[in-house]
């Protein structure tokens, strides 16, 4: 009885533990069903949401990148790309092995996903192949619920259609490297491109614009329904270039064969109109993915097509360099246009002979003749009574030993030296040969092309410190700023007036080293001043059996050929910077090619409608037309005995009012004449006249000789 009595209590306790054991669990579930669907319901809608609603973000367009005429050089082309989210999928390994069944994945391809799978975050898309045709592209869509994961991406690619004539220039862009991640979720996305050189590289984030986004609804596989918002982002913004494309076009065809670089600006603006380093590259290569061997082949090639040889080419200038020298010995002192030396081919400083170009020397040589014929010995004379320092000092004043501040990465300072720096560098004090040398643009002395061809315009534009520019609405990477007045560099009229003259002489005088080079055509001739830079020195060995010529040596040991032109001569506009490496002689081979390129330049400025109404000179005097540019336009001139000149047409076509131009000599004062040509030539005309218009005052009325011109009405 007793037995039964403590079965009953235990069975009860039994129970009553195991009815609050069930009845904690069902409070324990419902508390957490109503946490669940009360508490974190908003929580919990947002993630069930977001299984059905994926946010995606959307790369910007970048922005185009035009020449001064805004023809494209740097645009967008679409492109198709299959990426893989790794969260998404399974098993990472099986899905790519069947994604390589369908379009083929290399085993190197495959360590690169790898890899990036590895250092992205799971949600981040990675790219397993870009440049996808409609082919490859139809085989994963219809495979794509057999590969979780794995979508296929239209995006845009930069598409460089001038190819190799504009890769110095513009760079190109390439994959971001994990060093450059930061914190810009743009730069995860797949197949995200940023510039790597050129101007893609310095204007970059105003050309990457601002990301949009974009909701879309997907099924439980991944695929995508349909797209419920779209917020487009902010494109890049347009870099305008002051390059004109069909010049950079023609200078890189004259340089096709060379290691060599050439650089025309506008002497007044610092506009830099042509840039180019040969040989060249295909930066599209580098957006699509460069392969080993192509990569091997660039970096051996010996003329190393990958260099801009204008901005980080450094050379001895040579004979050009004797510009600066004459400069700083009339600045001096040191001699007078009219000073003289004798030079009999060579000149004994110690127990050391420094030997001229010409053997049996050129005689008694003044300034002109000197830079004429360009007379070592008369320049060895100068700079040693100038001295390095002096020498040193206006180097730099025109633009020597110092970056430029090109709007393009990599450009290099160059070298000027002087007494401290040799003794700071070498701890070696300066020998005065050592000045000699310099004087004729050797030694320690380096200059890259842009140097020269800056060197150049200030020369010819009345001694403006001018600088160069290759952007038009661009200043800085972060915005636009108005670009300074060009200052002064404090060198007398008088002295640049006797340097260029001496300069137009080189190639207009008979003796000149570049007279077989010269500009025939009227008004459109051309100065300058040649150079050949020994890369070698010629041992007296050597020199006493007869130098070698340089298509006898080895390439690496011919001398480099330099020229520097501007044109044209009565009103300078365009200045030249040409280098051969190892081209042999700067008359021979420089001179020719800036001939060329000085020749079309003007050609197509006097062919440009766009062209505003210029002028320079004034007071009193008359007109006269350009007969070049009348032919240009099928149109030749008539004169009449009252100064005027009409236009006569040659070919059948319309010229509505105007068929005659009439710019009378006895107008009175610069300003009268000025405003009376502008409103005779304001008249409706044919397009084809307004192109070719070029006018130019050259009369002697009364003893006084007055120029002045329009262009381009």
């Amino acid at each position: 009885m007793h037995s039964d009595s403590d079965r009953q209590k235990v069975f009860s306790r039994r129970a009553a533990m195991l009815a609050g054991g069930k009845f904690a669990l069902l409070s324990a579930l419902v508390g957490r069903m109503y946490y669940l669907q009360v508490i974190e319901s908003a929580r919990y809608a947002t993630l069930a949401e977001e299984n059905r609603i994926n946010l995606r973000l959307l790369a910007p367009p970048r922005g185009r990148i035009v020449d001064r005429f805004g023809v494209p050089l740097a645009v967008n082309q679409q492109n198709y790309r299959v990426v893989l989210i790794s969260e998404a999928a399974h098993d990472v390994d099986e899905t790519l092995q069947l994604l390589g069944t369908i379009i083929p994945i290399g085993d190197g391809e495959k360590r690169r996903i790898l890899r990036d799978i590895r250092r992205r975050r799971g949600f981040v898309p990675v790219t397993v192949r870009e440049n996808l045709n409609w082919e490859e592209v139809a085989r994963i869509e219809v495979n794509m619920p057999d590969l979780p994961g794995v979508m296929i991406d239209v995006g845009q690619s930069r598409h460089y259609p001038h190819r190799e004539d504009t890769a110095h220039v513009l760079g190109y862009v390439a994959a971001v490297s994990e060093a450059e991640i930061g914190g810009d979720p743009l730069l995860e996305l797949p197949g995200f491109r940023i510039g790597k050189a050129g101007i893609e590289k310095v204007y970059d984030l105003a050309l990457r614009g601002t990301g949009g986004s974009s909701q879309v609804e997907v099924n439980a596989l991944g695929r995508v329904i349909r797209e419920i918002r779209r917020r487009e982002g902010q494109p890049g913004a347009e870099v305008t270039l002051t390059i004109d494309l069909e010049l950079q076009k023609m200078v890189v065809r004259r340089l096709a064969g060379e290691s060599a670089s050439v650089v025309v600006m506008d002497v007044h603006t610092g506009d830099v109109l042509a840039m180019a380093s040969t040989p060249s590259f295909d930066p599209n290569a580098f957006n699509k993915g460069l392969s080993a061997e192509a990569w091997r082949e660039l970096v051996s090639n010996p003329m190393a097509p990958l260099t801009n040889k204008a901005i980080r080419g450094q050379y001895a200038p040579g004979s050009t360099f004797k510009i600066v020298v004459a400069l700083a010995a009339l600045e001096k002192g040191a001699i007078t246009p009219e000073t003289t030396f004798f030079c009999p081919g060579f000149l004994k400083l110690g127990n050391a002979t420094f030997h001229c170009w010409k053997r049996g020397g050129h005689g008694t040589v003044d300034l002109a003749k000197g830079i004429t014929q360009s007379c070592d010995v008369y320049f060895y004379e100068t700079a040693r009574r100038t001295g390095i320092d002096r020498i040193a000092a206006m180097a730099r004043r025109f633009g020597f030993g110092r970056r430029l501040g090109l709007d393009l990465p990599g450009e290099q300072p160059g070298l000027v030296p002087t007494s401290d720096w040799k003794l700071a560098t070498m701890d070696v004090p300066w020998q005065k040969g050592e000045t000699l040398i310099t004087g004729i643009g050797q030694g320690y002395l380096l200059a890259t092309p842009l140097q020269l061809a800056v060197m150049t315009a200030r020369l010819v534009n009345g001694g403006f410190a001018v600088t160069p520019h290759l952007t038009r609405n661009m200043a800085a990477a972060d915005g636009t700023t108005p670009r300074p007045r060009p200052a002064s560099l404090g060198v007398a009229a008088a002295h640049l007036k006797t340097v260029r003259e001496a300069t137009t002489a080189v190639v207009n005088s008979l003796r000149g080293t570049a007279y077989k080079a010269r500009i025939t055509e009227a008004g459109f001739e051309m100065g300058g001043k040649t150079g050949t830079v020994q890369v070698r020195r010629i041992t007296k060995a050597e020199r006493d059996a007869g130098v070698r010529k340089n298509e006898d040596r080895p390439w690496k040991d011919r001398d480099h050929a330099v020229f520097v032109g501007y044109a044209p001569v009565h009103a300078p506009k365009y200045a030249v910077a040409v280098l051969v490496e190892h081209g042999g002689g700067g008359s021979k081979v420089a001179a020719p090619i800036a001939r060329d390129v000085l020749l079309e330049a003007q050609r197509r400025d006097a062919a440009r409608p766009e062209a505003g109404l210029v002028g320079a000179g004034g007071g009193e005097g008359g007109f006269e037309l350009i007969r070049d540019a009348s032919k240009a336009i099928g149109h030749s001139l008539q004169s009449h005995a009252s100064g005027a000149v009409s236009f006569v047409p040659e070919r059948r076509q319309r010229l509505p009012d105007l068929v005659s131009v009439l710019v009378r000599g006895h107008l009175s004062g610069p300003l009268g004449r000025w405003r009376a040509a502008r409103r005779s030539l304001r008249r409706p005309c044919a397009e084809e006249t307004r192109r070719g218009l070029w006018l130019h005052a050259n009369r002697n009325r009364g003893g006084i000789r007055q120029k002045a011109r329009f262009r381009g009405l």
